[in-house]
Order: structure tokens, then C-alpha cells, then sequence
């Protein structure tokens, strides 16, 4: 097993920080294009008019705004932050135009984002923005997919390695942002498997053995009383529930919500068996730790780091600076699932120009040429991803199985979806998952029906 170098402290702490601002919660706690008036934008025009690269528009001095809840600006540190200041400088001479980052408390930014884009005049030309916001803004057509602002001319269209599309949104693609790799994975303690002579869950998964069967069986060994006190003192595993029911409803090919078809899945089967496996968890197992005593508090997303967990969901963002040594693998397969979608990501953010914004092509394409800077890394994140693990088959396992594996979902962005109550009378209250499902499905509907189609 070869142990990698870490990264510096400096660009670990940059990178978990931009990384945890789109995470859940609001984004506070913590994931991975244009031309002059003459380019060709019609779909039809022949390859060597689409593809030639056009001559650069004077702007007239317009400033091009881009707009986050953290400063976007590269911050000069690294030697890649420096040459694109530099290209950044390049790119404004070239447009004449002036590039500014806008930096908007994210408690204000979509209240500023909503009432600018009503006036017509966004407040910024490229706003980040997280899945769960932008569903009703694109609902309400207040955001422009990129097929009306890139050609087959732009890098995102092509070898993508200076911008890539966001997955899609409402059944298409609206946003884009640098390519990335990581996801929500299944992470185990190494040292704790060791000690309790547990088989390595990467072996398992090379060999086809990997499934809910196998790491309930795992989670089982796991907890134990080791100090004989007649109290369990490790368990098998932990996490919140709701991201645990999530995660575990996308392995098993299930949605909470289909947000591109309107659809609640509460009743789906695949959705069903996901909370019947859960419940079996924690109340007929018993193999998960409640550190709070509430299955239902956020603070559980922690409880790993104690090092008394053997297995737990966790994003890539979550696993700096611990205490232990771990090792990943993607969140298991259900009966119903495939290894094309491991976990759920309902914390998806990505950036997005506003319905409203002049030149929208040549804003993008200005944007987009601004990353294109010496590429130091072999894949993307791989710096990221190296400093966080330590071992080289754990980058791998994230960048080739769990990269890519992630699916938008997006119930928090419905009005009182019922997710927390549907688990809070399975987990607390002992209800019968059908039975539940059943009494939260007209109220899902009714959520869904609020925010429309």
C-alpha cells in the first residue's frame, strides 16, 4: 500500500473552503463558455466556421461582474493562482473590459439575485449558485441554459478541460464550472478494521463482493463492547440519517424526488427497500452510533471523526485533518442499483448566467478563456484529492468509481418536502415504512406542486 505526499497546508485549507461553501446547509458547511458578433452560433453552419476561433470584441471598458458567497478572486498564492491573475489581466486588454469579483453574504445573495434579475439587470453577469436555488430560478426562466451562450467553438464543447457542464437541471444543462473529481463516498477506518481484523472493504469491492448484504454483515462485526463494560464502545457505523436515506435510495436506483419530471418517490419500491434497510440499521441492528441521541440531528454528519466508527458516509470536503488513517470505496450497491450512481448530491452548486445579461456568449467566452492556463495536474483535483488521502489507491477509487457517480437531488429545494418527517416516524416513531410512505405522499405532491413545473 504506497502512502502519497500531502499537499501544502495552505492550498488544503483553499480548497476545503471553496468545496465546503457548497455544501449543504445553505452552503456553509460543507462538490465538479464566447464569440464576436460574427462567430457562428447556428447549430447548422459548417465544422470550420463553428470551430474557428473568433477575433476578439472590444468591450468598450463593460465590466464583467462574477458573483459567489466567497471571494472568487484567485488569491496570488500559487504558482497557478499567479499566472491566471496574469491571464485574467491578459484577457481584460484583449475584450476591454474589466473582470470583478463580486463577493454577496449568503444570506442576501439569492434575496440580491431575485430582485436584480426581475428588473432585467442582473446584479452580476456569472453567479455560483447551488442546485437547490437555481431549480425555481430556472423554473421561472430567470437562467439561461448554455446552449445559448457556447458554440462547438468553446472549450466546454470540446476537450472541456478549462470549463465542463454541470450536470443537468429540469432536464438540462443550465450551468458549468472547472472539471473536478470526488463525490459522497463510503470511507472506513483502516486503523479500526486492522485492530478488529475486518477484510478491506477496496478488496472486497475489486472482487464483485461489495453490496448492502456484505457491509451490514461488516458493520455487525464492527460493533462490539471491547472493554467489556457491558456497553458498545465501536460501532459499525455512523452519519445523518437524512444523508444516509439518501445515499442509500440513489444506490439502489431510487429518487426522493425526480425534480426533471415533477414526481415524488416516497411510494417507489427502490425507495421503499433504501428505508427498510436503513430502519433495519438502527433499530433492529444496532450497529449505528447516535453520539447526540437524536437520529435525526445534523450533527451526526460528525460523529466519525470520534475514530470509534468503522464505516461512514462522507464527501470528499468532510475528511481533512484527522485523527486516523482511511481508506474509500463508493457507497454499495442496493438490489435495484448500478455503479453508475452511487450517492445523492443534493448540495450541488455550479455557476450560471442570468437571464437579463447583454453578450452572454462573449461574457462566457471570456470567463472560459481566463482558465486557459498551464494544466499542472494529471486529472483534475488530483492535488485536492491527494492531500486528503493517503494512499494512491484511494485517489484512484475516488477519481475512477465514485467521480461522476453522483445524483442531483434536489427536495430541499421544495417547499416542507417531507424527507425529515418521512424519517422521523420510521427511525423515532417505529412506523411502517409502506405505511409512512403512503401518509407523506399527498404532502410531497403538494410541495412539488407548489414550486411547479
Amino acid at each position: 500500500m504506497r502512502k502519497i505526499q500531502g499537499l501544502s497546508i495552505l492550498v488544503l485549507c483553499f480548497m476545503l473552503i471553496l468545496t465546503a461553501c457548497s455544501g449543504e446547509n445553505g452552503g456553509n458547511k460543507g462538490t465538479n463558455n464566447e464569440p464576436k458578433e460574427s462567430a457562428v452560433t447556428d447549430a447548422t453552419a459548417a465544422p470550420e466556421e463553428a470551430t474557428a476561433t473568433p477575433e476578439p470584441v472590444d468591450m468598450g471598458g463593460r465590466v464583467i461582474r462574477i458573483a459567489a458567497w466567497w471571494d472568487l478572486k484567485p488569491a496570488g498564492t500559487t504558482t497557478s493562482e499567479k499566472e491566471r491573475l496574469a491571464k485574467i489581466e491578459e484577457v481584460e486588454k484583449k475584450y476591454n473590459v474589466k473582470i470583478e469579483f463580486v463577493n454577496v453574504p449568503f444570506e442576501e445573495y439569492m434575496p440580491k439575485f431575485t430582485a436584480t434579475v426581475l428588473t432585467g439587470e442582473p446584479f452580476a453577469d456569472i453567479v455560483q449558485m447551488e442546485y437547490k436555488a437555481a431549480l425555481p430560478a430556472v423554473l421561472k426562466g430567470q437562467l439561461l441554459p448554455i446552449s445559448e451562450y457556447t458554440t462547438t467553438a468553446n472549450n466546454i464543447n470540446n476537450e472541456a478541460n478549462l470549463m465542463a457542464k454541470a450536470p443537468p437541471i429540469a432536464g438540462e444543462v443550465y450551468a458549468f464550472d472547472n472539471p473536478g473529481a470526488g463525490g459522497t463516498a463510503m470511507h472506513y477506518n483502516r486503523d479500526l478494521f486492522k485492530k478488529l481484523g475486518l477484510p478491506d472493504l477496496q478488496e472486497l469491492y475489486t472482487g464483485g463482493l461489495w453490496n448492502w448484504d456484505k457491509f451490514l454483515e461488516i458493520a455487525k462485526l464492527a460493533t462490539k463492547d471491547t472493554d467489556n463494560d457491558g456497553k458498545n464502545d465501536v460501532y459499525g457505523f455512523s452519519g445523518w440519517s437524512t444523508d444516509i436515506f439518501r445515499n442509500f435510495t440513489a444506490a439502489n436506483g431510487g429518487k426522493i424526488v425526480d425534480e426533471a419530471t415533477g414526481v415524488q418517490g416516497l411510494t417507489d419500491p427502490k425507495t421503499i427497500e433504501a428505508a427498510e434497510f436503513i430502519n433495519r440499521l438502527y433499530n433492529t441492528e444496532n450497529v449505528v452510533k447516535v453520539k447526540t441521541g437524536d437520529r435525526m440531528n445534523y450533527e451526526e454528519f460528525n460523529t466519525f471523526k470520534d475514530g470509534d466508527v468503522a464505516m461512514f458516509q462522507a464527501p470528499a470536503w468532510n475528511i481533512g485533518e484527522l485523527t486516523f488513517d482511511i481508506g474509500v470505496v463508493p457507497i454499495p450497491n442496493g438490489p435495484q442499483g448500478s455503479p453508475e450512481v452511487t450517492y445523492a448530491n443534493p448540495g450541488q452548486a455550479a455557476k450560471f448566467i442570468p437571464k437579463g445579461v447583454k453578450d452572454a456568449q462573449l461574457v462566457y467566452q471570456i470567463y472560459e478563456e481566463t482558465f486557459d492556463i498551464t494544466q499542472t495536474e494529471e486529472f483534475p483535483s488530483q492535488e485536492w484529492l491527494e492531500g486528503l488521502y493517503n494512499h494512491e489507491e484511494d485517489v484512484a477509487m475516488q477519481r475512477d468509481h465514485i467521480t461522476g457517480t453522483g445524483q442531483i437531488l434536489l427536495d430541499d429545494a421544495y417547499p416542507e418536502f417531507p424527507t425529515g418527517k418521512f424519517l422521523t416516524d420510521i427511525l423515532v416513531n417505529n412506523q411502517s415504512v409502506t405505511a409512512t410512505a403512503e401518509k407523506y405522499k399527498p404532502e410531497a405532491e403538494a410541495s412539488i406542486a407548489k414550486l411547479g413545473k
